[in-house]
């Protein structure tokens, strides 16, 4: 098993910056891919980005240029770095973790999740 803890949400006006973790404790050594998603009121859970293990980070056009995914695997931590936010980018964001290889753009390709944090940007 795998348990996921995220942290670092928090309410922010447009405009500003806000850095995402996730960490990681348990049967952590054959996750392959870490990811980011994020679910708004009333609508569906989407991919925001993902970073495979000694890979680069692959993102939402909706985020490309604003957010940077980086992980640290010594620390088995994720992080989100979330520039330039818009109030649209408000949502609870869940971080989950794929073991093995594979697609990991759907939330069905995540063995495990965290409980989310919320971000909420204000105008």
């Amino acid at each position: 098993q795998v348990q996921l803890v995220e942290s670092g949400g928090g309410l922010v006006q447009a405009g500003d910056s806000l850095r995402l973790s996730c960490a990681a404790s348990g049967r952590t050594f054959n996750i392959y891919t870490m990811g980011w998603f994020r679910q708004a009121p009333g609508k569906e859970r989407e991919f925001v980005a993902h970073v495979k293990s000694g890979g680069n980070g692959y993102y939402a056009d909706f985020v490309k240029g604003r957010f940077a995914i980086s992980r640290d695997n010594a620390r088995n931590t994720v992080y989100l770095q979330m520039n330039s936010l818009k109030s649209e980018d408000t949502a609870v964001y869940y971080c989950a973790a794929k073991i093995g290889y594979g697609l990991a753009l759907q939330a069905h390709d995540y063995n495990y999740w965290g409980q989310g944090t919320q971000v909420t940007v204000s105008s």
